[in-house]
């Protein structure tokens, strides 16, 4: 049977002012209800643990062998409430979340950066991993939370969007293609191709979407990384389709981005958590900066 903390501080009160009359009104309750809360304990119990008579309340001898277990176990019990309360004052703790590398490299330093000006004391442990892989860590409980593609529905993950963007052309800046305001996908027969292994969610993605077309995509170049991809890119080497997100931002000296079309291709991003569970308040403090600062 489980046994309410108000129950025990009831009978605990009793003890100490030895009055069922002063024990309800310290306790800002009525003496009926203090009474039905003291009978509902020691049915519980199975035992008696105060004799009452018309002057005086006075402990049973299991009543005088309760009465200090109950102190402790209220104890216990305010001591870890202000355990929790101290430390959310401190702000102290680690957030933990898997993150898909693109994420990672180009948009979380931002995020964090704030994070950390706000929250100096919670530690920050980044998991960049493939889009599986970061499911995985979520799914087993080694991330809080992760950032992800929208793939398969999984009935223990939950996803909340946060962006759709498109998949663009990468190139160098004296490419051919560069000056285009867009490139049909069928244009990039002919010119060699960087792009990332058939393992990639991004990959699968496209191989996907492409399926129509009558010109299948030929990779010269096979990367485990889109930032790979870009540093060949830069070294003119080939060009290469990669979601808009993973572009640097800003102006870049060499690279460029040219929107790709028939069809338009584009990916979700959103964030995932274990369905049914909460976060802690540190990775709930991080969510929020997450959610205010994500490109719309």
């Amino acid at each position: 049977m489980q046994y309410e903390l108000v129950d025990i501080r009831s009978f605990v009160k009793i003890a100490e002012v030895g009055s069922f009359h002063e024990a309800a009104d310290q306790l800002h309750i009525s003496q009926p209800a203090l009474t039905r809360r003291i009978k509902k304990l020691e049915e519980g119990l199975g035992t008696s643990l105060l004799d009452r008579t018309t002057r005086r309340v006075s402990l049973t001898s299991v009543g005088r062998d309760f009465l200090p277990k109950a102190r402790r176990l209220l104890d216990d019990f305010e001591d870890s409430i202000l355990n929790i309360k101290e430390l959310a004052e401190r702000q102290v703790g680690q957030v933990t979340l898997a993150c898909i590398p693109t994420a990672a490299f180009y948009f979380l330093p931002s995020v964090i950066r704030i994070y950390n000006q706000q929250y100096p004391q919670i530690r920050i442990r980044l998991l960049d991993l493939s889009a599986n892989e970061g499911l995985e860590a979520v799914l087993r409980g080694e991330a809080d939370f992760g950032i992800n593609m929208m793939s398969g529905q999984h009935p223990d993950i939950e996803f909340h969007a946060l962006v759709k963007e498109p998949f663009v052309l990468a190139c160098r800046r004296d490419h051919e293609l560069a000056s285009r305001k867009s490139v049909k996908w069928t244009e990039l027969a002919g010119h060699q191709l960087i792009g990332v292994g058939r393992l990639s969610g991004n990959r699968m993605l496209l191989d996907n979407a492409l399926a129509g077309l009558p010109w299948r995509l030929k990779w010269f170049y096979e990367v485990q990384h889109l930032s790979t991809s870009l540093g060949l890119v830069e070294a003119g080497l080939g060009i290469s389709v990669m979601p808009s997100l993973a572009m640097p931002a800003g102006e870049h000296p060499t690279l460029v981005s040219v929107p790709l079309i028939e069809p338009v291709v584009d990916r979700t991003l959103g964030l995932v958590t274990r369905r049914g569970s909460s976060l802690s308040p540190a990775a709930e403090k991080f969510v929020a900066i997450l959610l205010e600062q994500w490109p719309q």
